[in-house]
Parts: structure tokens; C-alpha cells; sequence
């Protein structure tokens, strides 16, 4: 049996507190946030332990650590699990910035501690059997890949104001999936947005309507987008065109669209509402892979170097958003 630390008990940490508690092989949870009122009402719902610092928390004799705080906590939260000797789940991204989740995957890699990032598409059932196609040849050779994510609603502004911008905190998601999908490495990117929505986007140098173009060193491309204004729904969706076949991921009864061919009723809704409704099933997945990884298997999810690559194509398309022209991984890299 496995016992599980989780810090950090805001929407993410508190969602996978209850995934947790719902797991076999998980005979125990220790839980910490710096708000002790919340931890303890977390604590007392799903029967956890509740200590109040994380070093209480790293020396409570845990097999494994869910990291789910605030992003700019990342790293130093990662790390010090790491130097624990403790395989680490950390939500994405690992760090703020692409310099810094470098440097922070260099540790870990150093340090032999197996750490999996959170790309929760990579358990999704259609997702992963779009991934299965792509390997198996059947769809031959890949032109182009489409990756969507639109929320129903913008998060809060202060959050929006510490968030990077949407292709560190939105698109990040896509990213992963076509890097992941294609088994190719980005080359350059194309990104263009516009603010139609809230002007403080605008003040904090953000767009509410994203597109990016991605080039692979295979050939294919990719093609992003994003928005935070989609009130039919959360929507995310994934299509993988090759010379032989095409494939399609998201196109469920629950996909956010209003059909509009009288002949034809999908889909027959409702909508999905949020991210963790829909991936309740991919998260429970992703969390029982890690329980794997915490008793010696390997990490079958996005690894610290992925999520690094996902950071620089985050930076890529920021930079090209800000000067209006493409921009390799390659200047990103080497700036």
C-alpha cells in the first residue's frame, strides 16, 4: 500500500485530494496548505492527515508527492521533494519560465528521482488511442495536427495578471499534445492573438483569442487554438490528419458545438462545463500511472524533459505574439 503527500489545496490540489481518496492501493494521504482552514476541511472530507508545513509533510514517511500548488511554487516545491529522494508528481508547468524549468530539470535528471509532470490529455482514452494510430503507421505520414482548448470563461483577472500570458497557461496543454502526438520536435512558431473580451488582457500584455502555427523538424504541422470566452462550454478537441487516414479526438455528445445541419443531431449534449469534468477519468488515470511510478515503475506520462520542451514552445509563441513575426526554438533557446 502506498501512502501520498499532496501540497497545495486550491482548485487542482483539493480535485486531486478526492481523485486520491478514491484509489485503490492509497492507504493513506497527508495533506498541507498554507491556508490551515481549508487543509483541515480537505482533511476531514476525505479522511487525510493534515500537517502544517511541507517539511512536516516530506518527513511524514510519504512514497510519493503530488505538487499542487501555485505555479511560481513549482520548482522549489519539486525540488525539495526531489532532494527527499521522493518521486514527485508536479503539476504543470515545473517552473515559471523556460530558462528556469531547464535548470530545474537538469537537477532532477541529476538526481535520478523519477518526477511526472501533469499533461492529463496523454490518459485520456480517445487522446490516447489517437496517439496509438499515429505510432502504428496506420495513418501514414503526418501533415498536420490540431489541437483546441477554449474555457468557458476567463479565469480571474489577478490570476490572468500572474499567469504568464495564454501560452504559458493555456496553450501549454496543446502544446504538449502535438509534440506528443507527432513524436516530433518543434522548429518554429507562428503565433497571433487579438483582445475582444476584458481590455485588462490588453493592460497585462495577454490576448483572450489565440492561434499558433507550429513546424516540425518532421514536417508536419501543427495548429493551435485558444480562447477564454467559449460560453457553450468547455471545449477541447484533438485532430491528427496523415496521407492515409485521419483520426479525431473530443468529438463526443459532450463536445461545446451547436450543429447546425438540420439532417444531423450531434451532438446531444450537455456540453462539458469545466476541464475537470471533462478529464475526471483521464486525471484518475494519470494519478494511478504515478502510484505505479511510486512503487519503482516508470514514468509513462510527460517527463521533466517534455514538459521543458512544452516551456520553450510556450516561450516561442509568446515572443512571436509580441513581435508579430515567426519565431524559432532554436533564438528561444540561445537568447
Amino acid at each position: 500500500m502506498t501512502t501520498l503527500g499532496v501540497i497545495g489545496l486550491g482548485r487542482i490540489g483539493a480535485f486531486h485530494t478526492e481523485t486520491l481518496s478514491g484509489l485503490d492501493g492509497i492507504d493513506g494521504l497527508v495533506i498541507t496548505d498554507e491556508r490551515g482552514d481549508v487543509a483541515e476541511a480537505v482533511a476531514a472530507k476525505h479522511g487525510a492527515r493534515y500537517v502544517a508545513t511541507v517539511d512536516e509533510l516530506l518527513s511524514s514517511g510519504v512514497d510519493g508527492v503530488v505538487v499542487a500548488a501555485a505555479t511560481p511554487a513549482h520548482a522549489e516545491l519539486t525540488l525539495a521533494s526531489v532532494a527527499r529522494g521522493i518521486p514527485t508528481f508536479c503539476e504543470k508547468p515545473i517552473a515559471s519560465t523556460a530558462v528556469e524549468s531547464a535548470r530545474v530539470a537538469e537537477v532532477i535528471l541529476a538526481s535520478g528521482v523519477p518526477v511526472q509532470v501533469g499533461y492529463q490529455r496523454r490518459y485520456d482514452a480517445a487522446f490516447a488511442a489517437a496517439k496509438r494510430a499515429v505510432d502504428d503507421g496506420s495513418l501514414g505520414l503526418l501533415h498536420t495536427v490540431r489541437s483546441t482548448t477554449m474555457d468557458p470563461a476567463p479565469p480571474p483577472l489577478d490570476y490572468i495578471k500572474g499567469s504568464g500570458g495564454i501560452f504559458r497557461d493555456c496553450a501549454v496543454h496543446d502544446f504538449d499534445v502535438i509534440n506528443w502526438i507527432t513524436g516530433q520536435r518543434a522548429v518554429e512558431v507562428y503565433a497571433t492573438g487579438t483582445v475582444q473580451g476584458d481590455p485588462l488582457f490588453a493592460e497585462y500584455g495577454d490576448v483572450d483569442t489565440a492561434a499558433v502555427i507550429v513546424r516540425f523538424d518532421g514536417g508536419a504541422l501543427g495548429v493551435v487554438s485558444n480562447a477564454r470566452y467559449n460560453a457553450r462550454g468547455y471545449d477541447c478537441r484533438l485532430e491528427v490528419h496523415g496521407f492515409d487516414d485521419s483520426v479525431a479526438a473530443g468529438w463526443d455528445q459532450g463536445v461545446p458545438l451547436r450543429n447546425t445541419d438540420p439532417h444531423n443531431e450531434f451532438p446531444t449534449g450537455p456540453s462539458h462545463g469545466f476541464f475537470m469534468d471533462r478529464f475526471t477519468e483521464a486525471f484518475r488515470t494519470e494519478l494511478a500511472a504515478f502510484v505505479e511510478v511510486t512503487k519503482g515503475g516508470p514514468v509513462l506520462g510527460a517527463t521533466v524533459a517534455d514538459a521543458v520542451e512544452v516551456a520553450w514552445l510556450a516561450e516561442a509563441a509568446t515572443e512571436s505574439l509580441r513581435r508579430g513575426t515567426p519565431v524559432t526554438l532554436e533564438e528561444v533557446r540561445n537568447a
